[in-house]
């Protein structure tokens, strides 16, 4: 007696399923993986993670396998891709283990909370929010990213490699960090513990320092 032929499987139709080429390298929910130089994407706000799919697509930002992705997808389609991930909420992962020296964390402190002023560098809190959960539409989170991704990143807005949407308020300010700012900041975010709500704070609760192209008012 003949079988019956097997049932044709559809893949369920819904966000999930659709992103699942991002998950090997940003986890099933956006909440990051063990390959340090891939960020989480979870909970950041939409218009960030927009602008950054826009930038991978035309090739602003560049990393091949993103650029490929990205190249042949639709406006319509990204924001919904930066919407899916901007609602997840995944647990924070825990604190990184401190490997540098009290003096480097302290210098990743001051320049986090307070700036530099002799070197015109803000504070990190003063554009991503007093507790570095960031701000709609624009402005991302810093916690939970490890310490080599926030270096990296950090390099590529000093040299030039990475840009924003002009007023490009990044790549002036991460040009005056010195390589040990470089390392002092990233090591010190990567300690911090996520606060009770880490979601980004709604926009307008707080002024920026300077006009900034990827959060405009």
């Amino acid at each position: 007696m003949p079988m019956a032929p097997a049932m044709a499987q559809t893949a369920p139709d819904t966000m999930a399923a659709r992103v699942e080429a991002c998950t090997p390298c940003h986890g099933n929910r956006g909440e990051g993986t063990s390959d340090v130089y891939f960020p989480r994407l979870a909970g950041k706000p939409s218009g960030y993670l927009y602008n950054q799919l826009l930038a991978f697509r035309s090739g602003r930002r560049k990393y091949p396998p993103m650029n490929y992705l990205l190249e042949f997808l639709p406006n319509a389609y990204l924001q919904e891709m930066a919407d899916y991930f901007a609602d997840q909420r995944p647990a924070q992962p825990d604190p990184a283990p401190i490997t540098v020296s009290d003096d480097i964390l302290q210098r990743g402190e001051a320049l986090a909370t307070g700036g530099d002023s002799a070197a015109q560098v803000p504070a990190c809190a003063s554009c991503h929010g007093a507790e570095l959960t960031g701000m709609e539409p624009g402005i991302p989170g810093l916690l939970g990213l490890r310490p080599n991704y926030v270096s990296a990143q950090l390099g590529a807005w000093r040299y030039g490699t990475r840009t924003a949407t002009s007023p490009d308020c990044m790549q002036p300010v991460a040009a005056k960090l010195t390589e040990a700012d470089v390392t002092a900041v990233a090591a010190y975010l990567a300690t911090l513990p996520a606060p009770e709500n880490a979601a980004p704070l709604p926009k307008g609760s707080y002024a920026l320092p300077f006009p900034c192209g990827s959060a405009p008012n």
